[in-house]
């Protein structure tokens, strides 16, 4: 890779944009708005001609057409993401054409825009692209962006990670999170957030599970004063505060089918309307999703909506969970002690370092951090020993984990159907009771118990 593929552009010098696109009228708009911006662009009709101008000038952003004469944008998004990896690329997609935008995504493209092309989204578009932090940490105005948590160890699993989540974090894809209860999804979100172009705009978490369904729309998109009763001045939703940021939707698939067609319009069209307005307001956010449900199999039950899953499962970033990087376990536990102690942190005999080692954390690193807490309220001294742990035999990894010829899936589905109707039995069978029991929310719970087939 040459110097002048890799090197930021000096202080001073007007950053350069390549538009690709065979209508003169579109590589005209383009390139007009790229000047008015300050900015200086090339333009070329074909891919051929882009080669050639790639091959000898750097650029800060590349904004190609998906249809030209000689291939297709796709084309141009490998190239430039495999020979000039810093540069972000746009593709311009044919008006209802998400199957091409999400091809263009899943291919490494920075982000998208549907004819005919709308000047505020092109606008932000190429002003995020040109705040997009380098693979070094540091944005292309010279300061560095340092995210808020951390992923701690050193395993290959979680190695893997830290890899995708910096891909992830140079695109504007939307991104879905997939894994356990307690495996960090939230913290690998705001990572991704953290270190992208969108890093100094909010980031806004919403648990999907705990808004009440009747209040799902006002709260995700705002209303206007009397609107309905008690509406006494207009309000901004979840999508009007995380604007030029990311909004993070946990549990997402504890969305009721009807908000589900909402924000699948809002994701398509970036528009979003007000309860009680007439109009549409464009909306600048990215949209990173998760659950700890299975997304894919709650589409096969009729629970999710599958062109929705489509549209926010564009590219999954799968947590791994504890028990598959026993590895980690001991500089969490540094870590987890370091943060649970506020004045002396007690020292963990080598033998209840072997059993946490040794235990499945049905609960992942949540649980872990559960049981250091619990463990330094019962050891004395400055010593946490094996029984100060209270690990649960059955749940170690070297001993009996469940009965005979039984899958780790057919033991979590029993622990879990067991705790759904110890639970159910304690309120009676009332639901809302037991969802609350469990911490759970209640879409949640009614899902558990049709999967698990559990009769009253």
């Amino acid at each position: 890779m040459s110097i002048a593929k890799t090197e930021r552009r000096p202080r001073g010098e007007l950053a350069r944009v390549l538009v690709v696109d065979d209508e003169a009228d579109i590589r005209e708009l383009l390139d007009l708005t790229v000047a008015r911006m300050g900015l200086s662009a090339d333009c070329a009709a074909s891919i051929a001609e882009a080669r050639g101008l790639l091959q000898r000038q750097s650029y800060q952003l590349c904004i190609t057409d998906m249809r030209l004469p000689d291939g297709d944008g796709l084309e141009i998004v490998k190239l430039i993401g495999e020979e000039y990896g810093e540069t972000p690329v746009a593709v311009i997609t044919a008006f209802g054409s998400a199957q091409n935008a999400v091809a263009a995504l899943k291919a490494g493209a920075f982000d998208y825009l549907a004819k005919p092309v709308a000047l505020d989204q092109l606008r932000s578009l190429i002003k995020s692209a040109l705040s997009l932090p380098r693979r070094d940490g540091v944005s292309d105005d010279g300061r560095l962006v340092a995210a808020t948590g951390q992923l701690i160890g050193a395993s290959v699993a979680i190695e893997q990670v830290r890899q995708m989540i910096e891909k992830l974090a140079r695109s504007q894809a939307p991104v879905y999170i997939s894994g356990e209860s307690g495996t960090g999804k939230e913290l690998a979100a705001r990572l991704i957030h953290d270190q992208s172009s969108r890093h100094a705009a909010p980031f806004v978490p919403v648990n999907c599970g705990a808004i009440p369904e009747n209040l799902m729309e006002s709260e995700f998109f705002g209303y206007r004063k009397g609107a309905f009763t008690g509406a006494d001045s207009d309000r901004e939703g979840f999508f009007q505060a995380a604007k030029g940021g990311t909004l993070f939707l946990d549990e997402v698939a504890d969305l009721p089918l009807a908000m589900q067609v909402k924000l699948l319009r809002a994701v398509q069209e970036k528009k979003v309307r007000k309860v009680g307005s007439a109009v549409e307001e464009l909306v600048d956010v990215r949209i990173i999703s998760a659950t700890h449900q299975i997304l894919k199999s709650c589409v096969d039950e009729g629970l999710f909506r599958q062109d929705l899953y489509y549209r926010l499962n564009v590219i999954e970033l799968r947590m791994p969970p504890l028990r598959e990087r026993h590895e980690d376990v001991a500089p969490l536990v540094a870590a987890l002690l370091a943060r649970v102690c506020s004045e002396q942190v007690p020292r963990l005999e080598p033998q209840a370092l072997r059993a946490l080692e040794n235990y499945s954390f049905p609960g992942n690193v949540r649980e872990l951090e559960n049981i250091l807490e619990r463990a330094t309220a019962l050891c004395s001294g400055n010593a946490i020993l094996v029984d100060d742990l209270q690990l649960a035999p059955a749940a170690a990894v070297g001993g009996s984990l469940g009965r005979d010829g039984e899958t780790l899936d057919d033991y979590i589905n029993r622990i879990e159907k067991q705790a759904i109707l110890e639970a159910l039995s304690k309120t009676a069978f009332n639901r809302t009771a037991a969802a609350r029991l469990l911490g759970v929310s209640f879409r949640s719970l009614r899902y558990r118990i049709e999967r698990l087939r559990i009769e009253e």
